[in-house]
């Protein structure tokens, strides 16, 4: 079993019911259809970055209020961390969607320094935005 396979047994091992479909997606979640691609994914580090990018939306904003806690349980779990919903919401707005795969690196590799997602009044171009 290589490096790769390992990080994906163990998140199926965490989740209940998850398993990989045809598509080469990870559906850890099935109820709720809570699910990532595995195609680009070459190491653990691509893997938890692909969980900060789609799990996280659906614990903070679409998971009901018996899906949510269960899925941030596992969640935790596999991250080795103990986020609650509103650092989910938090982790949401920065990094959700793979909006910014760089800050996401950098605050996997900062053992989740949640600092790093602190929106600063004075973020580069912050203060250049103009409206036309």
């Amino acid at each position: 079993m290589s490096k790769l396979d390992s990080y994906v047994k163990h998140a199926l091992d965490i989740f209940p019911q998850s398993f990989i479909n045809r598509n080469n997606e990870i559906i850890l979640q099935p109820k709720n259809n809570v699910y990532f691609r595995l195609d680009d994914v070459e190491s653990e580090l691509d893997f938890k970055c692909k969980m900060f990018a789609w799990l996280s939306r659906p614990i903070a904003k679409s998971l009901n209020k018996y899906w949510w806690p269960r899925v941030l349980l596992n969640f935790n779990e596999y991250m080795g961390t103990n986020f609650t919903k509103d650092d989910m919401y938090k982790i949401y707005d920065r990094l959700g969607n793979d909006v910014n795969r760089y800050l996401t690196i950098s605050f996997i590799e900062s053992d989740y320094d949640m600092s790093l997602l602190d929106r600063k009044l004075n973020e580069k171009g912050a203060n250049n935005c103009q409206f036309h």
